[in-house]
């Protein structure tokens, strides 16, 4: 009963398999994904440039974002989705094709899997910033697509975790999506520069996940906050900073 919940989206999935297990579908799930999550903000950007109710939220509002650095980051994110991902995913999914069961996870299962993956990303983003804690974020000031505007080193790295540790962890390919979405949606709140009242960090208690607020210092002191989104590992280390 549980897994029928679930059946009839799978189904639906699996209707459309060419798609699902041609080699490009990785990269385009992720870039489309991406945008997809930004144009909120984006949109939210452009509002608060007329509603100070809007701009009190900012993080940091002396910060604007220009036409300039729209298209600065999206030739970026573009250039490394072609450059660096789209290699590595062609040559996976040439060394190992894609499979997708007829039935679909439980949805305890699904939802088991995505925070596990979820808790285990954050600790090999944590992991990273660490040993790269001298690595400068390009921009001090978060917003929407600062989110993929890295360089080469950290969207291989962080690409690399997050495409190969549900893999590794024989996940289900529904519940490979449900991650691969959650961690998009997730990264690109972190670096909104808003403080909202209905963000995701509002939801722990106990300041255990840091959200955009978490993020946002790290951006402004790279020495602080490695974590991506939970606050525990940071806590025990010291190197945690709250506004």
């Amino acid at each position: 009963m549980k897994m029928m919940m679930l059946q009839p989206l799978w189904d639906l999935l699996r209707g459309h398999s060419s798609l699902l297990l041609s080699p490009l579908f990785p990269v385009l799930f992720s870039l489309g994904g991406y945008l997809t999550c930004c144009l909120p903000y984006l949109l939210l950007d452009l509002l608060a440039l007329r509603w100070a109710s809007l701009r009190r939220y900012k993080l940091q509002p002396q910060s604007s974002v220009s036409w300039a650095s729209v298209r600065s980051c999206l030739s970026l994110t573009l250039y490394n989705h072609l450059v660096f991902l789209l290699p590595i995913t062609l040559l996976h999914g040439y060394l190992s094709p894609a499979h997708l069961p007829a039935q679909a996870p439980p949805l305890p299962r699904l939802l088991a899997q995505v925070f596990v993956c979820l808790l285990l990303f954050d600790f090999q983003s944590f992991i990273w910033h660490l040993l790269h804690h001298r690595v400068h974020h390009s921009s001090s000031s978060t917003w929407a697509l600062t989110t993929e505007a890295t360089g080469a080193m950290e969207t291989l790295s962080l690409g690399f975790f997050s495409g190969c540790t549900p893999v590794l962890l024989g996940l289900h390919p529904l519940s490979q999506l449900g991650f691969f979405l959650l961690n998009i949606w997730l990264s690109v709140e972190d670096h909104c520069g808003y403080d909202l009242p209905w963000a995701t960090h509002r939801l722990f208690p106990l300041h255990l996940y840091g959200g955009a607020p978490h993020h946002d210092l790290h951006h402004l002191n790279s020495s602080c906050n490695y974590a991506p989104y939970f606050t525990h590992w940071d806590r025990l280390i010291g190197t945690l900073q709250t506004r």
